[in-house]
């Protein structure tokens, strides 16, 4: 078995425990950090809505030796708009200009057409309104809203109203980590980039359900034990989940990484591009939350139930007094890692109970 493997079972039966729960403010700051910059980034530089979405025209010219340089010059100089270009794998430029009526559009196709030796016809020209830009604006919106008041609602019914609110925290991590770096890196939000949204969310959703199904496994029945405190049998649930998540993420980005790094650069982009990058971020932010965020949440708002906190009273109190091991007849699971563990320790595999000690065939050597 390989050494993720082995750890990864020894995780899943408690036998080794990385103390997410105790280290959560950590996390907490993590993510305050990183949600800070995201909306700094949207704050300054701000989203570069794509023609889709203000109207305007896509000018996309047969294959060429037109540089990108001088087709850009060509289209600033007429239109009096930055346009975005983009070369495709045929060697075609996609020469995109927003903001652009009618007969501005006219006027930059005839200057583009005579810069490449064309007839006017000869380019392709595809001009988008305003108005079907900002229907698209208002569907997309609409989609995002009524996509997070449906899981808000299955959440509370399948689990319970603090689950639903952690998955919430987590997916408005996954939404502003997506749309800082769109902002900060300023690539261009088109209807695939919104589609690729849709689904990182729904990513994250269901690695975040996976790990509170365990979580609630756990914690079944808590009160009717005094050997661990709530946060403690949360934290075995993620821990029982990490590798597995991990290693499905893993595998869901490998194929995304190589339409966005492979695909985009033989074949040109376009809508591969766009659904491919939101992606690539979106599932990398979602496995993050999934595991340091919607969980920790959840235990913060567990611990203000006051019979909770009064059995966590009892049990920390118990612990104190030398009597933690008291019920351990009959449990199977160790102790999971405490918060006073070093950063990053993985508990070692506990040793067997005094009770289990002379069983089994005798060594033959005298003690």
């Amino acid at each position: 078995m390989s050494r993720l493997g082995d750890l990864g079972g020894k995780l899943y039966r408690g036998e080794a425990s990385y103390d997410f729960i105790g280290r959560r403010k950590l996390w907490y700051g993590v993510t305050l950090a990183l949600m800070l910059i995201s909306l700094a980034g949207l704050g300054v530089r701000g989203l570069y809505m794509g023609i889709e979405f203000q109207g305007g025209a896509v000018f996309t010219t047969p294959p060429t030796k037109l540089s990108v340089a001088e087709a850009r010059e060509t289209a600033l100089d007429v239109s009096g708009a930055e346009p975005r270009i983009q070369e495709l794998g045929s060697g075609a430029l996609r020469i995109q200009v927003t903001g652009l009526d009618k007969a501005e559009s006219e006027k930059t196709r005839a200057a583009l057409a005579e810069e490449l030796g064309l007839e006017t016809q000869e380019l392709d020209t595809e001009l988008v309104g305003p108005s079907w830009g900002d229907q698209m604006s208002s569907k997309a919106m609409q989609g995002l809203a009524v996509f997070l008041v449906l899981v808000s609602v299955y959440l509370a019914i399948a689990f319970e109203w603090r689950m639903a609110v952690g998955a919430m925290g987590a997916l408005m991590h996954d939404l502003a980590v997506t749309i800082g770096v769109y902002a900060i890196v300023g690539f261009e939000v088109t209807p695939g980039t919104v589609v690729g949204i849709l689904t990182i969310l729904s990513y994250s959703l269901y690695d975040t359900v996976v790990v509170f199904d365990k979580v609630k496994e756990k914690t079944r029945g808590f009160g009717k034990q005094s050997r661990y405190t709530y946060g403690e049998l949360a934290n075995l649930g993620i821990n029982a989940t990490v590798v597995r998540s991990v290693n499905t993420s893993v595998v869901a980005l490998l194929p995304v990484a190589g339409l966005l790094f492979i695909g985009t650069g033989l074949l040109g982009g376009g809508m591969l591009k766009d659904i491919s990058l939101s992606l690539f971020i979106g599932l990398t932010a979602g496995t993050f939350s999934s595991i340091f965020i919607a969980t920790p949440i959840v235990v913060d708002l567990k611990l203000r139930d006051p019979e909770i906190k009064a059995h966590d009273r009892r049990v920390l109190g118990k612990r104190a007094k030398g009597g933690a091991d008291a019920d351990a007849e009959g449990e199977s699971e160790p102790a999971p890692a405490t918060a006073a563990a070093p950063a990053g320790s993985v508990a070692a595999p506990r040793a067997p109970e005094s009770g289990a000690r002379g069983r089994g065939r005798p060594s033959g050597r005298r003690r």
